[in-house]
C-alpha cells in the first residue's frame, strides 16, 4: 500500500499509525460502501442513455441495414401503432395474466414447502434429491406433454411458468433458513415458544427478504417461460406478437414487443425493491 507523507487531502485518506496518510480507493472503486445518491442516479442514467445514443447512430448511419436495425424513432412508431390498434394492450394483458398466474401459484407452494425443507432436516433429505433433478430439466421440454395433457389453452402456459418457477424458488428459500442464527431459535425457545410459533414468528420473518429477493429473480425466469409457451401455441400475447412479426419480417414490432417486456419487468422489479422497502424496513442499511 503506496503512502504518501505530503498527502493532505482529508476526504479520501485515512491517518496511519506514522502519521503519514495512506490513500484510499476512489469512489467509484470503493469494495461495499454506498455511493452518493447524485453519482448513482447518474450511473443509471447513463446505463440507458449510452446504449439508446449507439443505437441510434448505428441505425442512422448505414452500417447496418433497417431491415436488421431499425431505428429508434420507427420502433417507437410502431409502438404507438400497435397501442392505437387496440393489439398490444390485449397482448400485454394475457402475457400478464399468464406470468403472474404461474408466479403466483407456484410461489404459494414454494415458499412454506422451502420454508419447512429449510427448517427441518428429515424434509430436506427426502425432497430435495427429486427437486434437485427435476429442477434441470428445462421447463419448455415438458411443452409436448402439457399440450398432450392440457390442450393448448391457457392451463397449458400457466403450468409451465409454474413448473420453470417452483423447483428453483423452492431451493432458494431452503437456502435463506440456512443463514438464520441458531442462537435466535434456541432463544425463542428458552423464552417458551412452540415449534409452530418459531416457524412462523422467527424463522419467516428473518428469511422474508430473501424470500422477495428469490421471487425478484424468479420471475424474470416467469417471463421467459410465457414467451416461449406463447411461441408455440397461442394467438395473443407477446410473445406471439415476436413470432408475427418476425415471419413477415417486421423488425420494427420485434424490437417494440422485447422494449415494452422490459419495461414491464423493470416496473415489476421496482414493485418488489418497494415491496422490500416496505415490508423489511429493519433489513434496509
Amino acid at each position: 500500500m503506496k503512502i504518501d507523507e505530503n498527502y493532505t487531502e482529508p476526504n479520501d485518506s485515512k491517518l496511519n499509525p506514522k502519521g503519514g496518510r495512506i490513500l484510499q480507493p476512489s469512489l467509484f472503486w470503493r469494495i461495499a460502501d454506498d455511493i452518493p445518491k447524485s453519482l448513482s442516479w447518474s450511473l443509471m442514467a447513463l446505463s440507458i442513455a449510452i446504449p439508446m445514443m449507439l443505437w441510434w447512430v448505428i441505425s442512422h448511419s448505414g452500417i447496418v441495414k433497417p431491415l436488421f436495425l431499425p431505428t429508434p424513432e420507427r420502433v417507437l412508431k410502431a409502438i404507438a401503432h400497435l397501442w392505437g390498434t387496440g393489439e398490444l394492450p390485449k397482448d400485454i394483458f394475457y402475457s400478464l395474466f399468464r406470468v403472474l398466474s404461474g408466479f403466483t401459484l407456484a410461489a404459494a407452494i414454494s415458499i412454506p414447502l422451502g420454508t419447512l425443507m429449510g427448517t427441518f432436516a428429515s424434509l430436506r433429505s427426502l425432497l430435495e434429491p427429486i427437486i434437485g433433478i427435476v429442477r434441470y430439466m428445462p421447463a419448455p421440454a415438458f411443452i409436448p406433454l402439457l399440450i398432450l395433457y392440457c390442450g393448448v389453452g391457457e392451463p397449458t402456459k400457466i403450468l409451465l411458468i409454474f413448473i420453470g418457477t417452483l423447483f428453483f424458488n423452492t431451493l432458494m428459500v431452503m437456502d435463506a433458513v440456512k443463514f438464520v442464527p441458531k442462537e435466535l431459535i434456541e432463544t425463542s425457545y428458552t423464552l417458551g415458544g412452540s415449534r409452530h410459533q418459531v416457524i412462523l414468528q422467527v424463522i419467516f420473518p428473518f428469511i422474508l427478504p430473501n424470500i422477495i429477493d428469490a421471487s425478484r429473480v424468479n420471475m424474470a425466469a416467469s417471463w421467459n417461460l410465457v414467451i416461449v409457451s406463447e411461441l408455440v401455441a397461442a394467438t395473443e400475447g407477446l410473445g406471439r406478437r415476436i413470432s408475427v412479426a418476425q415471419r413477415f419480417l417486421r423488425t420494427d414490432e420485434i424490437f417494440a414487443g422485447l422494449i415494452v417486456i422490459g419495461l414491464i419487468g423493470l416496473a415489476i422489479d421496482l414493485l418488489f425493491r418497494l415491496l422490500l422497502r416496505l415490508s423489511c424496513r429493519w433489513s434496509i442499511q
